[in-house]
C-alpha cells in the first residue's frame, strides 16, 4: 500500500493525545513543481493566444509601425494624413501623464499605429479568407490550368508564411531602379515579390516602406522587413481565415440526391421518391433553409448548434417533453452530439476504430522497450500541440486545413450520458417505432466511418442525456492495464518529462509485478464497451464517492490509455490470417481490455507490436493519423534503441514505481460488469475481419492509367459488391471538409448511374476494351467531381441532416427526410490517409509502411471497407462485416476485390491502352 500514498501531501490521526499529521515531503514537492509547470503552461498558452489573435501581425510588426510612425514625424513627414494631431486634440490636458506636449505626441502616435496595425490585421485576414473560399482549381484537369487559378495560386502561395527569403528581397531591391520606375510593372513585381515573406505583414506595411525606398534607403527598407517577418504561422494562427462552411441551395442539393439514387430504384420507386423530394422542396424546405442560412451567418459552422437553443422536443410516454433548462444543449456540434454522443448502442464494434503500427519491419521485440519510445515521443507531440508548433496541415502546400478537432487528442475522456425518462426503456427501434408508427420509417441511419449511428434521441420516447466529452488542460499521467489490474504511471519527475529509458523502466516494473487483481477489476473495463445507459448508472451507483471515484478519476484524467497485452500479434507474409487476427485485437481485444471511452488507447503486444485503439466522437481518422506519424517517425529515426533492443541511456532505478489502483466493487456492480463483457463479447464474436495487402499494383499503375487511385479503388469496390451481392447499394466514403472553419467529414456517395453502367458491361462479358475503358472513365470523372464537390461544401448528406435537425426543432413532420435518413449504407468505406507528415523519404525506406486500420461494419447485413494505398506498389484492405449476416462474406468479399481490381487494370494493359 505504500504506492497508494505517494501522491498524499499529508495524513493526520486523531488519537487520545490528540490530531498526529504526517507530512510528505515528495508529496508536496511533487504538488509544487506540478503547479508550476502549470503555470508555464498558461503562460504559453497566454502568448499562443496573442500571438493567434493577431495573426499575420505580431508584436514585433506592431514596434516596427510605431517606429515608422514616430520616425517620419521627426523627419517633418505626416503619413497619418492628419489623424495624429486629431488624437492628440481628444487627450486630455494638464494633468497625468499627458502633461507634456511630447508625452501627448507619442501617445497619439502609438494609438494611431495599433489602429492601422488592427485595420490591417483585419484587411488582410479578410483578404486571405476570400483567396481560401475560391476553390475552382480543384475542378481543372491536370494540365489545363486556368488563368484565373495560376493568377490565384500566386497569390495564396504568399501567404503560406513559410519565409521566401531575404535573398530574393534583397535581389528584388537591388535591381529594380524603384526611384526611377514608380508606377510601372517593375514596382508591382518587386510588391509581388515582397509578399512572398509571407511572414507577420510586411505586405500589411508596405507603403509604410516606400518613403525608404523612395529615398534610395534600400538597406533600411531591408531591416524593416526583416523585422516584419520574424516568425511563421502557428498551428491555430490560419484559424480565423477559412472561410465557413456553405449552405448548398436546396434545388441543388434535391438534384444531387435524386441523380444519387437513380441508380438505385426501379422507375415506380424513383417516381415516388421524385414526388416526395418535389413537396419537400416547394412546402417544407424553404422554411427550414430560412432558418439554417440565418444561422450560418453568426455560426462558425452551420452543422454547428446556435448557444442556448434548446434541443428538439423529444416525445416522451404521454406527451411532448417540455423545453427545460436540464435538456439544454451540452455540445456545440450537431453532427458530434446526434451521430456519436447520443447514441446508446455501445462504443466497441460500433464506433471505435483501429490505427495499425509498422508491419514490414519491426524495431524492438521488447514489449516495455517499444513503449518507452512510443509514450515519449506522443508526450513531446502533445507539448509541441500545446505551443502550437505543430505546422498547419496544407492542401498542395497552400491551401490550409482546419486544426480545431486536434484540441482534444490528449487527456480526454467519453463520459456516458444517463436517460432521464420515467416510463419503459425499450430499444431504439421500438422507441422510434412508437413515436412513427408502424407503417413510419425506421430510424434514422446516419453514416459516419466505422459507426452505425441510428438517431434515438430525436425520435425516442424517453428523452436522455448525451455522453460529454470531458477534456482537461493537461494530465502528468498515463493510465496503465495489464494482467486485469489498474496502474497509474507519471510522465514527469518534477517538471521534467522522463526519458524513454525511464519509461521502459516503469513499464517493465508493471509487467513484472506479480499480485493479483482485486475482485471485480479484471473485467472492470467491460463497462465502456457495454451499452451506455448501463454504464451510466453503473458510475453513478457504484463509482461516485470513495477509492472507486478516486481511481476512476485517475483513469479518465490520463493523458491516455495504455494496454499491456499478453498475447503476440504482427503481419506475417506467408500467414494472410495474421493480418486479420491483428486487427481483430486492435477492434476490440478480449472486450475488458481496452478502454473504449478514452480518446485513444495504445495497444502493445508482448511481441512489441504495437497499435491505437480510438474514440471516434472527438476526431476523425486523419488527426490520429497525423499523431501516429510523427510517433512512428520519431521512435523510428530520431530516439532509436540500442542493438540489444532497448531504449537509449541509463535509466534511473530510485523513481518510484507505478502506482497500483484501489479499487472496491461490490457484487451488483460486478454482475453489471458481467453483462455489459456477455454484450460485448457477442458484438466482437459476430464480427468477422479480413484484412490482406493487394501486391500486384498500387498508385504507380493506377496513375498510369490517367485517374484518380481513389475512383480507381471505389470503382473496383462497385464492381466487387455487385459480383458479390448480384446487385448495387447505396455506398458512403467519407470526403473531409476541412478547408472550412470547424468542417470534419461529407459523404461522398460512390454508387453512380456512371459507375453502375461500366458493371453492367463488365458484367456482360461481350464489350470491347476501348468501350470499357470509355465507361470506366466517365465513371472515374463523375466520382472525382462528386468528390470534388463534397469537398466544397457542395454535399448531399450534410445538408440534409441538418434539414431534418431544424425540422425537428421546429416540429415539422417531413416524410422525405426521415426516408432519406433512414437508407441503410450496406457499403461504408473510406481512404486512410498518409504521409501527412514528411518524417523520413517513403522512397529510401519503403519498407516503413503502416497497413493503416479500419472499423467495424456499418449495417448488420453490410460491409465496411478501407483501404490504404501505400506507396506505389501495394495497397492494404480492411474489410468487416458480420456472421450473423447470411449475405455477407468478408473474405468472399475481398477476393471479388482483389480481381476486381486485377480485371480492371487488364483494360489498361498494351499499347493501344497506353495510347
Amino acid at each position: 500500500m505504500a504506492e497508494a500514498h505517494q501522491a498524499v501531501a499529508f495524513q493526520f490521526t486523531v488519537t487520545p493525545d490528540g490530531v498526529d499529521f504526517r507530512l510528505s515531503r515528495e508529496a508536496l514537492k511533487h504538488i509544487y513543481l506540478s503547479g508550476i509547470n502549470s503555470w508555464k503552461k498558461r503562460l504559453i498558452r497566454i502568448k499562443n493566444g496573442i500571438l493567434r489573435g493577431v495573426y499575420p501581425g505580431s508584436p514585433t510588426s506592431w514596434l516596427v509601425i510605431v517606429m515608422a510612425t514616430v520616425g517620419s514625424s521627426y523627419c517633418k513627414v505626416d503619413i497619418s494624413m492628419g489623424l495624429v494631431c486629431c488624437i492628440q486634440r481628444c487627450l486630455p490636458e494638464g494633468c497625468g501623464p499627458y502633461r507634456t506636449p511630447q508625452t501627448r505626441a507619442l501617445l497619439s502616435m502609438a494609438i494611431f499605429s495599433t489602429g492601422v496595425w488592427m485595420m490591417g490585421i483585419f484587411f488582410f485576414r479578410q483578404t486571405l479568407k476570400l483567396l481560401l473560399s475560391y476553390h475552382g482549381w480543384m475542378f481543372e484537369m491536370h494540365g489545363q490550368t486556368s488563368h484565373f487559378t495560376k493568377v490565384w495560386a500566386v497569390s495564396r502561395s504568399r501567404w503560406r508564411g513559410s519565409g521566401i527569403w531575404f535573398e530574393t528581397l534583397g535581389t528584388s531591391f537591388g535591381v529594380v531602379s524603384w526611384e526611377r520606375q514608380v508606377g510601372h510593372w517593375h514596382l508591382v513585381r518587386g510588391f509581388v515579390l515582397v509578399l512572398r515573406v509571407g511572414g507577420p505583414a510586411p505586405q500589411m506595411w508596405l507603403f509604410l516602406l516606400f518613403p525608404l525606398v523612395l529615398t534610395r534607403n534600400i538597406l533600411c527598407a531591408q531591416i524593416c522587413v526583416r523585422l516584419l517577418s520574424s516568425r511563421r504561422p502557428m498551428l491555430y494562427s490560419f484559424q480565423t481565415s477559412l472561410p465557413k462552411l456553405p449552405v448548398p441551395s436546396v434545388p441543388a442539393t434535391v438534384q444531387r440526391y435524386l441523380e444519387s439514387v437513380r441508380p438505385l430504384l426501379d422507375d415506380e420507386e424513383y417516381y415516388r421518391m421524385e414526388v416526395l423530394a418535389k413537396e419537400f422542396q416547394d412546402k417544407t424546405a424553404p422554411r427550414l433553409q430560412k432558418y439554417l442560412v440565418l444561422k450560418s451567418w453568426w455560426a462558425t459552422n452551420y452543422v454547428s448548434p446556435l448557444l442556448g437553443l434548446p434541443h428538439p422536443p423529444m416525445c416522451v410516454w404521454g406527451g411532448p417533453l417540455p423545453l427545460t433548462p436540464p435538456f439544454l444543449p451540452q455540445v456545440s456540434d450537431w453532427w458530434e452530439e446526434y451521430v456519436y454522443l447520443r447514441s446508446r448502442a455501445p462504443l466497441v464494434v460500433n464506433s471505435n476504430y483501429y490505427v495499425m503500427d509498422f508491419v514490414l519491419i519491426k524495431n524492438t521485440n521488447i514489449q516495455a522497450a517499444r513503449l518507452g519510445n512510443v509514450v515519449h515521443a506522443m508526450i513531446m507531440y502533445r507539448r509541441k500541440l500545446d505551443r502550437e508548433e505543430i505546422k498547419p496541415v496544407m492542401a498542395l502546400g497552400i491551401v490550409p486545413m482546419c486544426s480545431y478537432q486536434m484540441e482534444r487528442m490528449f487527456n480526454t475522456t467519453r463520459i456516458p450520458g444517463k436517460e432521464t425518462g420515467t416510463g419503459p426503456q425499450p430499444g431504439v427501434r421500438a422507441r422510434a417505432r412508437a413515436v412513427l408508427g408502424p407503417s413510419g420509417p425506421s430510424p434514422p441511419t446516419l453514416p459516419a466511418r466505422g459507426l452505425h449511428a441510428r438517431c434515438p434521441p430525436i425520435c425516442s420516447s424517453s428523452p436522455n442525456v448525451p455522453d460529454l466529452l470531458q477534456h482537461l488542460s493537461d494530465s502528468r499521467h498515463v493510465a496503465v492495464y495489464h494482467k486485469g489490474r489498474f496502474f497509474k504511471l507519471w510522465l514527469y519527475e518534477g517538471s521534467q518529462l522522463l526519458k524513454p529509458c525511464d519509461l521502459e523502466l516503469q513499464f517493465q516494473r508493471i509487467l513484472d509485478d506479480p499480485s493479483p487483481p482485486q475482485p471485480g477489476e479484471e473485467k472492470l473495463a467491460a463497462l465502456t464497451a457495454g451499452g451506455r445507459l448501463e454504464w451510466a448508472q453503473a458510475r453513478q451507483a457504484f463509482f461516485s464517492s470513495g477509492k472507486n471515484k478516486a481511481a476512476l478519476d485517475a483513469i479518465e484524467r490520463a493523458a491516455f490509455f495504455v494496454a499491456l497485452d499478453e498475447e503476440s500479434h504482427h503481419y506475417d507474409p506467408e500467414d494472410e490470417a495474421s493480418l486479420s487476427l491483428y486487427g481483430k485485437a486492435l477492434l476490440h481485444g478480449n472486450c475488458y481490455n481496452r478502454w473504449f471511452d478514452k480518446s485513444f488507447t495504445v495497444i502493445a503486444f508482448k511481441n512489441g507490436q504495437l497499435g491505437l485503439n480510438t474514440e471516434h466522437a472527438w476526431a476523425d481518422a486523419p488527426i490520429i493519423g497525423h499523431l501516429w506519424e510523427f510517433v512512428l517517425g520519431t521512435e523510428t529515426f530520431h530516439l532509436g534503441y540500442t542493438e540489444t533492443g532497448h531504449c537509449q541511456g541509463k535509466a534511473n532505478p530510485a523513481l518510484a514505481a507505478p502506482q497500483r489502483l484501489q479499487w472496491d466493487i461490490p457484487e451488483q456492480c460486478r454482475a453489471v460488469i458481467e453483462s455489459s463483457c456477455q454484450v460485448a463479447t457477442a458484438l466482437a464474436d459476430d464480427v468477422e475481419l479480413y484484412c490482406f495487402q493487394f501486391l500486384p499494383f498500387g498508385k504507380g499503375l493506377i496513375k498510369k492509367c490517367r485517374t484518380s487511385p481513389d475512383a480507381f479503388v471505389q470503382i473496383a469496390l462497385q464492381l466487387a459488391h455487385f459480383r458479390d451481392r448480384g446487385k448495387f447499394c447505396l455506398t458512403y466514403e467519407a470526403s473531409m471538409t476541412r478547408m472550412f472553419r470547424e468542417g470534419r467529414t461529407e459523404t461522398v456517395r460512390s454508387c453512380t448511374s456512371e459507375s453502375t453502367a461500366f458493371v453492367q458491361a463488365m458484367a456482360e462479358g461481350s464489350r470491347m476494351k476501348a468501350d470499357l475503358r470509355d465507361l470506366f472513365r466517365k465513371a472515374s470523372k463523375k466520382h472525382q467531381n462528386m468528390y470534388r464537390l463534397a469537398m466544397t461544401g457542395a454535399g448531399i448528406d450534410r445538408h440534409l441532416f441538418c434539414l431534418y435537425v431544424v425540422s425537428k426543432y421546429l416540429g415539422v413532420s417531413s416524410p422525405f427526410l426521415a426516408e432519406v435518413l433512414s437508407e441503410p449504407w450496406r457499403l461504408s468505406t473510406s481512404q486512410i490517409a498518409q504521409f501527412q507528415i514528411r518524417m523520413f523519404d517513403p522512397d529510401k525506406y519503403p519498407k516503413h509502411l503502416g497497413a493503416g486500420g479500419g472499423f467495424g461494419p456499418v449495417a448488420d447485413d453490410g460491409y465496411g471497407v478501407s483501404y490504404m494505398i501505400a506507396g506505389e506498389n501495394t495497397i492494404f484492405f480492411h474489410i468487416s462485416s458480420k456472421f450473423s449476416s447470411s449475405e455477407t462474406n468478408a473474405q468472399r468479399f475481398g477476393n471479388h476485390i482483389r480481381q476486381a481490381l486485377l480485371d480492371i487494370a487488364d483494360l489498361f494493359q498494351g499499347p493501344k491502352a497506353d495510347s
